[in-house]
């Protein structure tokens, strides 16, 4: 591999501990439309995305659906070929949007994903012996009776047996699937994992099980993991730091305690307000940030802050001017009245509606 990778000259902003870092990232979906197929348009899923995940960390990154999570996460693996901007591995010695396809092939065993869903994600006609023995005749990583014996100890290792290899995807719980959809990840010894809302589609006590098992694997083999998500809760009990994306753009990264606790986007607020409390006392006493409206469509997003048609204290400069992206002491957030308070927190007065009686 280090024959068809040739390194490139390394960015200065990127630092040594540095796995992954990118640069002004973006994908545009050509919109086709007429009987010629003529080009009328584009869906913006991402617009200029800038962040660096550390080696063995676990960066999460949440949003509402269709803010672009997803697509990060492929453009960073070349699955979907961004439109604009740099994507560097390793310290920034290699530049993963340069890459021609055979560069790119030997990198992919540096670089695996586990998909969201795991009943769509395995092929119901392999077993899952062949399942996750076959990144392994891919790269050419072993053969004959030395696959069997590492798909047997990757079996053990994501809580399967041996055995299990004979059976098909189909007899198999969601739980189960997920952890196959793991080993195969694991096959060819990673060294970052995209995880695509891996637990999404699973009951919440199988949940916690699928998180402490990638957990667990990261102290044991020093993974890296992009840790994509909705659900805040899961979000914070895996990952060192959080990002925010709306509608293909950043709004804050930061250490997971420093978001949660003293959150500074009025977007992120709102998405931490939702979060059920436990204690139905404190749950009935919290306040909610209700956002009036609908998510904008990324095919004409707004002018401006891309969240100020929803942002409770939203000004004009905010319809007129794209926030810039600013490091308050390692705590990133992109929007005018951060940048007017010097980096403090803005108040939002919380809203309050009426509960709806239950239909007898």
């Amino acid at each position: 591999m280090a024959a068809e990778l040739k390194p490139t000259a390394t960015p200065s902003d990127v630092s040594a501990d540095t796995l992954v870092a990118l640069r002004d990232v973006a994908k545009y979906f050509k919109i086709m439309a007429g009987v010629f197929s003529r080009h009328v348009g584009d869906v913006k899923a991402v617009d200029g995305v800038s962040f660096d995940i550390k080696q063995g960390e676990t960066l999460g990154l949440v949003g509402e659906s269709g803010s672009g999570k997803t697509t990060v996460g492929r453009c960073i693996l070349r699955l979907v070929e961004p439109t604009r901007g740099h994507i560097y591995f390793e310290g920034g010695t290699v530049d993963i949007t340069t890459l021609k396809r055979p560069a790119m092939r030997a990198l992919r065993r540096e670089m695996q994903i586990i998909f969201q869903d795991p009943y769509a994600s395995l092929n119901p006609r392999m077993t899952v012996g062949d399942i996750v023995a076959e990144p392994l005749q891919i790269h050419k990583l072993a053969s004959g009776k030395d696959i069997d014996a590492r798909v047997n100890e990757l079996l053990r290792t994501v809580g399967l047996a041996p055995y299990h290899a004979n059976r098909y995807p189909h007899e198999f719980s969601g739980g189960q699937r997920q952890r196959i959809g793991v080993a195969r990840a694991l096959a060819v010894n990673p060294k970052f994992i995209v995880a695509d809302e891996p637990v999404s589609a699973l009951d919440v006590s199988i949940q916690a099980q699928v998180v402490n098992l990638l957990q667990d694997l990261q102290d044991r083999l020093g993974l890296t993991y992009l840790f994509i998500a909705h659900d805040l809760s899961v979000v914070r009990h895996i990952s060192d730091r959080v990002a925010v994306m709306y509608v293909g753009k950043l709004m804050e990264l930061a250490d997971r305690d420093e978001l949660y606790e003293r959150p500074l986007h009025p977007y992120t607020q709102s998405l931490l307000s939702a979060i059920p409390i436990p204690d139905p006392r404190i749950e009935a006493r919290r306040e909610r940030i209700i956002l009036e409206g609908d998510i904008p469509s990324p095919v004409n997003p707004p002018s401006g802050c891309r969240f100020h048609t929803r942002c409770p204290i939203a000004y004009e400069r905010c319809k007129l001017e794209v926030p810039a992206f600013t490091n308050y002491a390692g705590h990133w957030v992109a929007c005018h009245k951060v940048e007017e308070l010097k980096g403090e927190q803005p108040q939002i007065r919380p809203t309050t509606r009426a509960r709806v009686a239950p239909v007898a």
